[in-house]
């Protein structure tokens, strides 16, 4: 396969999943703003989601002061946020629209009415009259992308490039997710709620179930978290079920089998390396302890592996995709 196709099919894939993973996190900040808290707190939870991003900085200097309708617009339609919906739908249906005759037609149609939809919809305001309905319609259409391609297209290496970009993707952002909703109590992450011993008290009981399940409903983990352990929201248990369970979707390890495995299917003479990496950075998942991670900091943690992904992308734009010009 030429590379610059592969490289098209590769970001179509991580700009479709970016778009649903912003959707995910705004709709549940949108929903948590709507329970009583202080106005400290609600701007806590739109400063975490832009940091989630790493887009802080460039949000200040243009918006200024943090409000819930400032970073929904930054977020959703602002064309020049790179990482937002609008941003996100627009980049996937061009690098579609770029290999159009690699993929199925369902998969093209699927594309292109989701950006002309979105469209509609930021012109007749329905992100601002509806929030929450409009983010499941983005979830909606990324569910509807991934089910078309697996359910049409042939599994060639079109098909597999698509799903190491999703996959890869996704782990970079439930990384990221976790990382921040977890600094959110105020410390480092040792195994106990708070590092401070603060965590345990009668009067954080509301906060603690309300935050954890937040950070889980954003990953549709709420439902599975219940299932597989049946007992009250642990924080421990969130980062296990987030990091290590490879039967959670959307969990670290069962992206890095789905990008380890599609991964081998295109793999080549200068690829062994990366494949070397990504093998090694599931191996640490799939016999990892969650006690061992919690024990030395779930942000050390985090934060080698962002970085460990990092270098994997940089990996397969070297062996596979359209070098990045200096």
């Amino acid at each position: 396969m030429l590379s610059r196709t592969a490289d098209h099919l590769f970001w179509m894939a991580r700009y479709m999943e970016r778009a649903e993973n912003t959707a995910r996190m705004l709709d549940v900040n949108y929903q948590t703003s709507l329970l009583p808290q202080s106005a400290d707190a609600a701007e806590k939870g739109w400063k975490g989601l832009l940091s989630i991003s790493e887009l802080s900085g460039d949000f200040a200097k243009r918006y200024g002061a943090i409000t819930a309708r400032t970073v929904m617009d930054y977020m959703v339609s602002d064309a020049n946020n790179p990482s937002s919906i609008r941003s996100c739908l627009m980049a996937a249906r061009e690098n579609a629209r770029a290999v159009r005759g690699t993929l199925t037609t369902e998969v093209w149609e699927t594309q292109n009415q989701t950006w002309l939809e979105f469209q509609r919809m930021v012109a007749t305001g329905a992100f601002q009259k509806d929030p929450g309905t409009a983010f499941e319609w983005v979830k909606f259409r990324s569910h509807l992308s991934r089910g078309v391609t697996v359910g049409t297209m042939l599994q060639d290496e079109a098909f597999h490039f698509l799903r190491i970009g999703s996959f890869l993707e996704r782990a970079d952002n439930t990384a990221r997710l976790l990382d921040v909703k977890f600094h959110a109590v105020d410390s480092e992450f040792f195994g106990a709620f708070n590092g401070n011993g603060n965590g345990n008290g009668r009067e954080n009981v509301e906060y603690d179930f309300y935050h954890w399940s937040a950070i889980l409903r954003s990953v549709s983990g709420f439902e599975v978290y219940r299932k597989a352990y049946r007992n009250v929201i642990r924080p421990e248990k969130v980062a296990e079920l987030l990091i290590l369970r490879p039967d959670m979707p959307r969990s670290l390890a069962a992206c890095m089998n789905e990008v380890v495995s599609n991964l081998r299917m295109v793999s080549n003479e200068q690829s062994d390396e990366t494949l070397r990496r990504a093998g090694r950075l599931r191996a640490d998942l799939q016999y990892g302890r969650i006690d061992e991670i919690l024990a030395t900091g779930l942000h050390a943690f985090l934060t080698q592996f962002l970085d460990r992904v990092n270098t994997l992308g940089i990996g397969i734009s070297r062996d596979f995709l359209v070098p990045v010009e200096a």
